[in-house]
């Protein structure tokens, strides 16, 4: 069973890659002045405390954005996602790191809106508290699965939708499948992003292929490897982000992204990436 609560991985190399994705497609759909929404459908605490001298198994930031921190020279495209992290840390010092819904709402405009669901009970008290006061935020203690289908299409037709769940299920891969499906019948114009892990079990190594069957007519596949498959277990060497309807950029972006981020967070000599695309 793989067990991947945000709060126990906050700033590893699978944050890294998602979050790059988020802001890069964020930025861009932000370029437009109409309103956007912002959904998201698993989303944790919002943000989360680095410690600097975790516990052992405890310290995956270490390997993750801690590795990019102090970097003299990033990537162009890794400067909009590093911004935001350095807002969060203004003094200089890496001791706090933002989820997804901490990047989004500090980028959304008055206007815009942000969609927040978390269904565990604790994860929901501090995500409430974080983002109370904010208007234009609202966090709601439900399954992000369920509730999408009351939100699509949203209201100003224009949305970004998260979906960044757990996995510790193996019924998480066919929730979100038929959740992605439905939610392009509802609303196939709107913008998708996926996270998923790179394990050894037959459903994730599945889901690529499946994501891609739902014959969304736009779609990017980019996955960061940052270490060989271990010879047994569910242990997580890499990740993936599967994007439908994805801003022309994109590509470009991550082409730029992918081959740095692989050699510079790799854990041993078989750190890889892959960038797979669909963009008539």
């Amino acid at each position: 069973m793989l067990s991947y609560r945000h709060a126990f991985h906050a700033g590893n190399h699978a944050d890294v890659l998602k979050h790059v994705v988020l802001t890069q497609v964020l930025g861009y759909l932000l370029q437009k002045d109409s309103p956007l929404w912002y959904i998201d459908t698993h989303a944790g605490l919002g943000e989360y405390p680095l410690n600097p001298r975790p516990p052992a198994g405890q310290a995956e930031w270490l390997d993750g954005i801690a590795r990019l921190w102090q970097e003299p020279a990033l990537p162009a495209a890794l400067e909009p996602y590093l911004a935001r992290v350095r807002a969060l840390n203004p003094d200089g010092r890496l001791r706090r790191y933002p989820g997804s819904p901490r990047l989004a709402a500090d980028l959304l405009r008055p206007g815009d809106k942000a969609w927040l669901y978390e269904l565990l009970g604790k994860d929901f008290e501090v995500l409430q508290a974080r983002f109370r006061g904010q208007s234009d935020v609202r966090c709601t203690a439900a399954d992000g699965f369920a509730a999408l289908k009351g939100l699509l299409p949203p209201a100003p037709r224009r949305g970004l939708i998260f979906i960044d769940p757990s996995y510790e299920m193996k019924s998480d891969y066919e929730r979100l499948l038929d959740t992605l499906a439905d939610a392009l019948r509802r609303f196939a114009g709107g913008c998708y992003l996926v996270w998923y892990p790179v394990v050894h079990r037959r459903e994730a190594q599945e889901l690529p292929s499946r994501l891609q069957a739902l014959q969304a007519p736009r779609w990017l596949r980019a996955e960061l490897r940052v270490r060989a498959p271990p010879a047994e277990g569910y242990g997580l060497y890499g990740s993936g982000m599967f994007v439908i309807n994805p801003p022309w950029t994109l590509p470009g972006t991550m082409q730029e992204a992918l081959p740095w981020l692989a050699r510079r967070l790799a854990l041993d000599g078989q750190a890889s990436h892959l960038l797979l695309h669909e963009l008539p």
